[in-house]
Parts: structure tokens; C-alpha cells; sequence
């Protein structure tokens, strides 16, 4: 008598791969056009302006909890300075690296944010009307911003800053002959 039995098959089992050096981490807006340089130099301006009224603030707070309250006066008016600091050297260069654009052939796409991303993609023929702003710090800075409005309520705005001027008004132009081939 022949056993005829089957041997139970060992699943196949692909070898390890072999340990190799990492890639490097991929970018958040890999392949996406960075906004003009000069733009990082208007975001530090901006925090200027802003770490100054809060150390102004904090100036004031740390007077009344001296005089009223009776704390050591510093503290609050050192963290100021410290956050200041912070907000004026490292915030700028983080923000201006989490902003990216591409514009397509029938969209533009809009990436932002730090901790909370956004990835905005507006398709040509949804586009109303486009709108190019430059404030006196742009306008010093040679900058604009292009701000596309969309059919709809909710994130009808979408707005793209930090552009060189000239480029600005180039995308407008594009997307303006895009909206009228399709009203054609």
C-alpha cells in the first residue's frame, strides 16, 4: 500500500530585503514651485511687528503683576523676549518652506501649512473671477498675492502670497484666457 497522503505546503516566504542606507525623507511640497524668496524676508518683518506688541504686552502684564500682585518682575517680559526671538529667527523659515504651487494645464494646486496641511487644487473652469493684491510691505518687497474666488461658499477663496509681482499678474493672464476658452 502507497501513501498517498499530502505533506502540508510551507507557505513561500520571499527572502529579507537587504538593508540598505535610507532615502531621504520626501519633502512636503516635492515638485511644487516655492513661493519668491523675498517672501521669507516680508514673513520676518511680519513677525517683527508682531513680537513687538507682544513684548509691549508682556511689559505691561509683568508692571501690573509686580506692582498689584507683588511677583518678581521679569518673568513674563524674559518669556516674551524668548518667544519673540523664536517667532522673528526660526517661525519664518519654516512657514515660507510649507508653502508650494503648481500650476497646470487645468488647475492650480495650492499646498500650505505646518501642522495643519492643506492641499487646495482648484480646477480652471471653476474659477470666477481672480484678484492680484500687493500691500505697502509686498509692494516694498516686490511682491503680490493672487487670490482666485470659486463657484461655492465653503473655501471659495483660495490665496496664493508671496509671488513675485511679474509672476503674479502672469498667472492671472493664464488663467484668465483658460476661463474664456471655456466659456467658448
Amino acid at each position: 500500500m502507497t501513501d498517498t497522503a499530502r505533506q502540508p505546503s510551507s507557505p513561500s516566504i520571499d527572502p529579507p530585503l537587504p538593508i540598505t542606507e535610507s532615502e531621504p525623507a520626501v519633502s512636503y511640497n516635492q515638485g511644487l514651485t516655492p513661493l519668491h524668496p523675498p517672501h521669507k524676508s516680508l514673513i520676518r518683518v511680519r513677525m517683527t511687528i508682531r513680537a513687538f506688541f507682544l513684548v509691549i504686552a508682556a511689559l505691561v502684564a509683568d508692571f501690573f503683576a509686580q506692582d498689584r500682585l507683588g511677583v518678581p518682575g521679569g518673568y513674563l517680559a524674559g518669556t516674551a523676549l524668548v518667544l519673540a526671538g523664536l517667532m522673528i529667527l526660526v517661525l519664518p523659515n519654516r512657514i515660507y518652506r510649507r508653502w508650494g504651487y503648481d500650476m497646470g494645464e487645468e488647475q492650480l494646486r495650492v499646498l500650505r501649512g505646518f501642522l495643519w496641511r492643506t492641499d487646495t487644487i482648484v480646477p480652471f473652469n471653476r474659477i470666477q473671477h481672480i484678484d492680484v493684491a500687493q500691500g505697502p510691505l509686498q509692494r516694498f518687497f516686490g511682491l503680490s498675492t493672487l487670490i482666485v474666488h470659486t463657484a461655492g461658499t465653503h473655501n471659495s477663496i483660495v490665496v496664493l502670497p508671496g509671488l513675485a509681482t511679474a509672476t503674479a499678474e502672469e498667472m492671472r493672464d493664464t488663467i484668465k484666457q483658460h476661463i474664456r476658452q471655456d466659456m467658448i
